[in-house]
Order: structure tokens, then sequence, then C-alpha cells
């Protein structure tokens, strides 16, 4: 799966980048900065399926 935003990046590029983040925030800010970033996710994707799902409802013509 590749994402959008980061478009062609290779194994060293990723690499170069965890470990500048990991040089800015330390080893103990880590998780919890992923457990936030994957709550962020979680929410934006079930915004996503609702809407997605309010849409499927208002095509049908079910209230």
């Amino acid at each position: 799966m590749e994402l959008l935003f980061l478009g062609n990046l290779g194994g060293t590029e990723i690499f170069v980048i965890l470990f500048v983040i990991l040089l800015f925030f330390g080893a103990k800010k880590l998780p919890e900065l992923a457990r936030g970033l994957g709550k962020g996710i979680k929410e934006f994707k079930d915004a996503t399926n609702d809407v997605k799902e309010n849409i499927e409802k208002a095509a049908k013509g079910d209230d």
C-alpha cells in the first residue's frame, strides 16, 4: 500500500525520517505519539465511513 503523501520513498529515506523523529521526541515520547496518531486516524476513518453511509442512504431515498 503506497501512501499518497509520501510519494516514492525508499527504505533509507524512511529510516532517516524515523531517526530524526527519534532525535526530536526521544524514545519515551514515541509510543505516546504513535497512540495519538492511531486514534486520529481511527476517528478520521470512522467519520469518513459515517459520511459515506449517509450519502448512500440519501441516494437510496431512505430516511
